[in-house]
Order: structure tokens, then sequence, then C-alpha cells
């Protein structure tokens, strides 16, 4: 199962205008899981991620902090930096739109969409959400406020160069229908035909004059370019679209853009036809997922959430490791749709999938080793059952993981890992080592022995991807090497003889949920 072709994977860049939430993690680390699960095929991976740091919102907040545009922003990318390093996420670039080499792309974006007639200059007249750093025709209004985050808009009129969006309807409409998996999952297609498409494009407001924090556009400096080809730009940019081309034809096209299905929009209608204006190739896939709800609410920086269930990632990354909340994020948001985080569930995950699951397990069948085999795990030439039915199991679980992944269902991959792992503890259950053990039947144990560790360090290695801390201590508890890729998956009875097992203390403690569930209640930001 190995793969030497190029993947390149992007998150949305976020807007710094608060501390990133558990919302932000999960994009982040979605896209880290699947960056990792590529690495481990043998592709050469290049995942990008970033903040957007323009616009007349985080010029306000800069105000109101006393603090230049910058100065707030640098703490801002610090601490979001610090949230990625704790999380253990594996990006190869951080992109930020105030960068030199940004710019420089954008402007020649912009100029060139210019020179070939793409844009125009006229007057914009419609309603703006400051928070949102959107405009709202009246009708979209909900009772006079913003459809998304339902707080007070305010008309704007204002000179502005426009993209022809409008001329792109068909052409995008084309686009899902010769390819149809494009956009997933195929919901968002329906979604974008039916709240977009199907009464035609309107032109694009692409520049303000009553902005001044962005990007001067480089023909008309009365100008700043307006948020989303500032943003969306990042994908070449990082690439050093215009000066690097060995770099950006390398890596682009991308082969997913993994964003929040609150800006499909963007990327599944505004960025192919800005990227059909430039004659550049498209993105191969546009992945928008499902939202992490609190309360039955989504957690935004736009939003006045005043949840005692929202919790600071740092505060259960530094009391309950980054494996326990990489695990709740990936496996508890289903493909394409909604999750839900309390802490009672948080907590529960954590003692029903590491503790009593992946640490049960490695911790009973280290200790059955040391009992019953002085520590060593029994030979290959020792084994007289390789019981097929099991390992048939497991691979079968291995096979479901990879197609999985193949489609970005990264909650059913991390579930058919952890079934590996439940599997092995029901085998466990069903070979009854102890009663083997007292029975003498030393060629039966030995073989089950052996199942059980080969079983593990697979497992183990599927696990690389999604957990990054403990899997590796599961390989050093047997003695083997960490494992870099996924050449041998599905190759049995390949464990080397000989290997004595180290004792480790449990994995993954067991917590208590009500005293944690109190003391959690009171860190709750």
């Amino acid at each position: 199962m190995q793969d030497n072709s190029k993947f390149y994977i992007t998150t949305p860049i976020y807007y710094p205008s608060n501390k990133f939430t558990l919302g932000n993690c999960y994009t982040t680390v979605a896209c880290d899981a699947i960056a990792r699960f590529n690495r481990m095929l043998g592709r050469d991976v290049f995942y990008l991620t970033g903040t957007d740091e323009h616009g007349e919102k985080i010029a306000k907040i800069a105000k109101e902090n006393n603090k230049t545009e910058i100065e707030y922003l640098d703490e801002m990318i610090a601490d979001a930096k610090e949230l990625w390093k704790i999380l253990n996420i594996s990006y190869d670039d951080f992109i930020r739109t105030t960068e030199k080499r940004h710019e420089v792309v954008v402007n020649m974006v912009m100029k060139k969409l210019y020179e070939k007639g793409e844009i125009y200059k006229s007057t914009y007249n419609d309603w703006y959400c400051t928070p949102c750093e959107s405009f709202w025709t009246e009708s979209q209004l909900i009772d006079g406020k913003c459809p998304d985050c339902g707080r007070e808009v305010h008309e704007e009129k204002e000179e502005a160069y426009f993209f022809r969006l409008s001329n792109y309807t068909d052409k995008i409409l084309d686009l899902y229908k010769n390819n149809e998996d494009f956009l997933l999952p195929k919901s968002r297609v329906h979604e974008m035909v039916n709240n977009f498409l199907k009464d035609g494009l309107k032109d694009l407001c692409v520049s303000r004059t009553s902005v001044k924090w962005g990007i001067p556009v480089e023909f008309d400096k009365s100008h700043t370019v307006y948020v989303w080809v500032d943003a969306l730009t990042n994908y070449i940019s990082a690439l050093g679209y215009g000066s690097n081309d060995d770099k950006f034809n390398k890596y682009w096209p991308a082969d997913v853009h993994v964003v929040g299905k609150e800006i499909v929009r963007f990327h599944a209608i505004i960025w192919p036809a800005l990227l059909m204006a430039l004659d550049l190739p498209l993105p191969k896939q546009i992945l928008g997922h499902g939202w992490l709800l609190f309360g039955g609410d989504k957690l935004s920086k736009s939003k006045k959430n005043t949840s005692k269930d929202v919790l600071d990632p740092r505060i259960l990354v530094s009391r309950y490791s980054s494996d326990a909340v990489r695990l709740y994020l990936l496996k508890e948001v289903p493909f394409g749709s909604d999750g839900i985080y309390t802490q009672e569930l948080f907590l529960n995950s954590y003692n029903a999938n590491l503790s009593n699951t992946i640490g049960n397990l490695v911790s009973r069948t280290i200790s059955m080793i040391e009992k019953y085999n002085e520590g060593i795990i029994p030979s290959k030439k020792e084994i007289i059952d390789l019981d097929s039915k099991y390992i048939e199991d497991i691979k079968s679980n291995i096979k479901n993981t990879f197609d999985f992944m193949k489609i970005y269902d990264i909650s059913s991959a991390l579930n058919e890992v952890l079934n590996i792992f439940n599997r092995s503890n029901k085998y466990i259950d069903e070979t009854t080592p102890w009663i083997l053990a007292k029975e003498n039947n030393k060629g039966r144990l030995d073989s089950v022995l052996y199942n059980l560790s080969e079983v593990i360090l697979k497992g183990a290695t599927l696990l690389l991807p999604f957990l990054t801390e403990q899997p590796k201590k599961i390989f050093e508890a047997f003695g083997v090497l960490e494992v870099k890729d996924f050449k041998n998956i599905l190759d049995f009875d390949i464990l080397e003889s000989g290997i004595k097992v180290k004792h480790i203390n449990a994995l993954y403690q067991r917590l208590d949920i009500k005293k944690e569930n109190e003391e959690l209640w009171d860190l709750n930001v």
C-alpha cells in the first residue's frame, strides 16, 4: 500500500479575531490526520494552514486593545502556533495574508483579472455585517439582521471593483455535473445549486475603499483587496505562484481543500470561478465538513456563546493529552455531518476508547507475556495456530480503514482502527490464555500471545496518523522500532522472534467521570 505521488492538502485560513477554539482545532486536526496518513502511504505531502489577517474587524479589535494591527496579530498567531504545536499538527507551511509573499501574488491576480476584463469598477450598495465581513441583500436578512450570526447590519454604499462572477454560473454547474467528486459530501452540491446557482450568480465585490487594513490594489491605491480574493489566493501564494514555478507546478492543483460547511460557497463557487478566469487548474476536491456543536450551537468567534460547556482546548490537552483531544475530534464528527461536544461525552470517550479499549489491551497482553513467557514474545517457530478467522477480521478492519480514508471519512476510518483493539480484547476472552496456561497448553498459548502482539503492532501503526503520542510507547513496549509507513500492514506472521517486552504503566489512566466533570466545570471559559 505505497504511493509515491504528491498530495497537497489545505485548511481554510483562520480569522484570528480571538484565540482559537475547539472548532478551529477540528479542521486542523482532521487535515493533520489526512496528511499523516498520506505520508505513511509514501506520498510527497504538502500540508498548508494559516491565517486571514485583514479587514475592518481586525482593525477595530486592535484599536480597542491599544495595539497596531500587526502587534495584535503577532500575539494571536503566536498563540495559534503554540496550540498547533501542543496538538502535534504537522503542517509544512503557515501562510499569513500580511506576508509580503502573499501580497505580491494577490496583486498579480488582481492585475491579471483586470487586464483580462474580468473585473470592473462600479458602486456597491448593500447591507454589511462587520463580525462576519459579509455583504447581504435585503432579502437575505433575517428579521433585518445577519443571517449567519444574528447581529446588526448596516447599509454601505461605496465605489468598488467587481469580479464578473455572473459569467460563471453555467461553468460551475458543468463542473459539478462532469466531476461528481469535486465537492464532498454530495449534499453540499445540492446546497450550492439550490441556494446560489439555480437563479444565477451575481457579480462579486472584490475591493473596498472604506476599509484601509488590507492589501492596496496596485493599479488603484484608493482601494484595498476585499476579503475573499485576498483569502482564497493563499492556496497558490504559499506555493510561490508567479515566482517559484517549480514548487507551484509540483503541488498545484490542490488534492483537497478542507473547509467548514459555512464557507463552502466561497471555495466551491468563487474559487473555481477565479481560477477559471486565471486559466489555472482547479483543485481536485473540496471537502465541506460539519460543525462541532456546543450545547446544540456552533461555537463561533462571531457569536457570543455563553455555554458553560465550552472549554479551552489548551486545558484539555494539558490535562488529558493531545491524543484525547485528537481522538474526540476525529471520532465524534461524522463525515459531512455535525458532531457534539460536551464535557461528559469527552470524558466518556476517553475512558471507552483510550483507557478501556487501547490501554487495556496493551496492558493485558504485556502482562500475560511477562507472566507466561518470561517477557519474551513467542517465536514464529513455536506457533501452531495463527487463528485465521481472527486475522481475517483484522485484515478486513485494515482494508476498511484505507477505503474510508480515500473518501476522507475520518471518523469511520478511526472506528475501524479502534475495532482492531476491540476485536483483540474479545479474542483474549475467546481464547482464555489463563486457562491455556493452567492446562499447560504451551503451543496454543504461544500462538495467542504471538497473534496479539502482531495485531497490536498493526493497530498502533494505523493509529499513528490519528494519535501522535502513546502509539509510539506501544512500539517501545513491544521492543520494536516505530513504523514509518504502511508497507507491510497486511502481511502477517512476520514478527521477529525473541523480542522482549517492556513493562509500562497504563497508557491512559481510567478517569473518575464525576470527579473530572466537576473539576472541569470550574475550569470552563
